[in-house]
């Protein structure tokens, strides 16, 4: 079973975590009237905050990198966000290190300023232990496993922490992207914006973990036509937990009766000049990643 968290109105998952970082910050006094919220974003958190800010009379300021799609920096500005591009990685961790060396250099010239720091609030768990756990395990009270897709581990933490709790013989499979170093992997060069990352998170604590899947970048690819060949328009990182949900079961067949699901964080419609993009795909992966990929029917 697939949760699909891209039907909300921010159009995926992080406005769970938005929202719990923002009333946090509210709660604590960290921020209020005149403020302006900063935060470090592939494209789906700032799209989420810059909703949040304009509901709540906050400015907002997203810092990305070229892998954000023009789709989410238009709807962040849209909604009134400012939207700071970095195109010169960190010489030791990547893009999402220059980031986060932009927003400390916002933060310190700007006393209107304030990060919420997602990779290192707790409130960006405590989202996922307060509402995402508690859907999945109303819906599928017998579930046996789920998949979660890692970048800050937000999601992947809160859920985990939940079930630990409330139900700890569910098993937790975190799914992860080749190239990201969460794990312990060697850092490597990913396209596609939303899971894995160059930096560790601070929130990760792997006792939650009772598994991990990596996945190739292709093989992304491919899970999100496949899915499109189907009619389910899916985002990268849906791709990712997807084939990584899928490989993880094909080597551990579950019982017929056993119920698995994976959360989906997004929806394909601010993907389409990138995953969905013939040209962009081939230019990055080669011709050779589409030749699985059926066309569709005439």
């Amino acid at each position: 079973m697939l949760k699909c968290e891209g039907f909300n109105f921010a159009g995926s998952i992080k406005l769970k975590a938005a929202r719990s970082m923002v009333d946090d910050a509210e709660r604590t006094g960290l921020v209020g009237p005149g403020s302006t919220l900063v935060e470090s974003s592939s494209g789906n958190l700032g799209v989420a905050l810059s909703l949040i800010a304009a509901s709540r009379g906050y400015g907002f300021i997203c810092v990305t990198d070229s892998r954000c799609t023009l789709g989410a920096r238009q709807m962040m500005q849209a909604l009134g966000g400012q939207v700071h591009v970095v195109t010169t990685p960190d010489p030791v961790h990547g893009l999402l290190g220059a980031r986060i060396r932009h927003v400390q250099e916002l933060c310190a010239s700007r006393s209107d300023v304030h990060w919420l720091n997602q990779y290192d609030n707790a409130a960006n768990w405590r989202a996922h232990y307060q509402w995402t756990g508690p859907e999945i395990l109303s819906a599928f009270p017998g579930l046996s496993v789920l998949f979660v897709g890692a970048g800050t581990t937000g999601t992947l933490m809160g859920c985990a922490r939940y079930f630990r709790e409330y139900r700890p013989s569910v098993r937790i499979v975190a799914v992860d992207v080749v190239g990201s170093v969460t794990f312990g992997g060697p850092s490597g060069s990913r396209m596609v914006p939303g899971l894995g990352t160059g930096v560790r998170p601070g929130l990760l604590d792997e006792s939650f973990v009772d598994d991990v899947v990596m996945v190739a970048e292709p093989d992304t690819i491919r899970a999100c036509r496949l899915m499109a060949r189907s009619g389910f328009l899916f985002g990268g990182s849906t791709g990712t937990v997807v084939g990584g949900a899928v490989s993880w079961l094909t080597r551990h067949p579950l019982d017929p009766s056993a119920v698995a699901v994976a959360i989906s964080p997004d929806l394909g419609d601010r993907y389409l000049d990138t995953v969905y993009q013939d040209q962009w795909v081939t230019d990055i992966y080669g011709p050779t990643v589409l030749e699985d990929v059926p066309t569709a029917a005439v």
